[in-house]
């Protein structure tokens, strides 16, 4: 992982938020401890021999170009506001990071479908759960960062997805957890049997 180059990308966030509004003006002065550094809280998450990966709605590049500087791992981030999608060209290139940026709605995209979806601070999780399985490859999982919301949007998702689910705690992450979510399938009356959805359990922890 390069410190220096994620360091280079925070710069280059409290350079262009002003313009463009990429964090609120209170978070500038702690970009690298409320947004990087909660960015890379996926890192050890991610499963080995992974070869590509989605972040969805991708705004100041969080989690998803900071997971692409770290692992080098090739991202595509899809961000529907054309300057920010601008602006995660530009940081992009000058991270020499292995990012490919769509400047499309997330329902638009048409891109292969990926082992590993991220998304930030996006939706609530039932709407996530939505626009992920649009890209999920069969066998992948999600990575959802969540605040103190996260036991509230998982009662309200479960009755509309099928889905395993992990929930990650750090007694210093205090109300914030990661949300780890795969076989997703929609809980509507012609879908596949249940007993053929699920590979294991729902798990959840935290």
């Amino acid at each position: 992982m390069s410190e220096a180059r994620l360091r280079q990308f925070a710069a280059l966030v409290e350079k262009w938020s002003p313009k463009i509004n990429l964090v609120s003006k209170s978070d500038i002065a702690h970009i690298w401890e409320r947004h990087v550094q909660d960015s890379l809280r996926l890192l050890p998450h991610i499963p080995t021999g992974t070869t590509r990966a989605i972040d969805l709605g991708s705004g100041a590049g969080f989690p998803g170009l900071i997971l692409c500087i770290a692992t080098g791992i090739p991202f595509e981030l899809i961000e529907s506001d054309r300057r920010k999608a601008a602006f995660l060209m530009e940081a992009a290139r000058q991270t020499a990071a292995p990012a490919k940026i769509h400047n499309t709605r997330i329902e638009a995209a048409r891109l292969p479908p990926a082992a590993l979806i991220t998304a930030r601070a996006l939706a609530p999780l039932d709407k996530l759960l939505a626009l992920a399985a649009l890209h999920l490859a069969p066998g992948g999982i999600c990575l959802f960062p969540k605040g103190r919301t996260a036991a509230e949007e998982l009662t309200l998702a479960t009755p509309l997805w099928h889905m395993d689910v992990q929930r990650i705690t750090a007694p210093e992450w205090g109300e914030s957890c990661i949300l780890k979510v795969s076989q997703i399938s929609h809980a509507g009356p012609d879908q596949t049997p249940a007993h053929h959805r699920h590979s294991q359990p729902e798990r959840r922890r935290g």
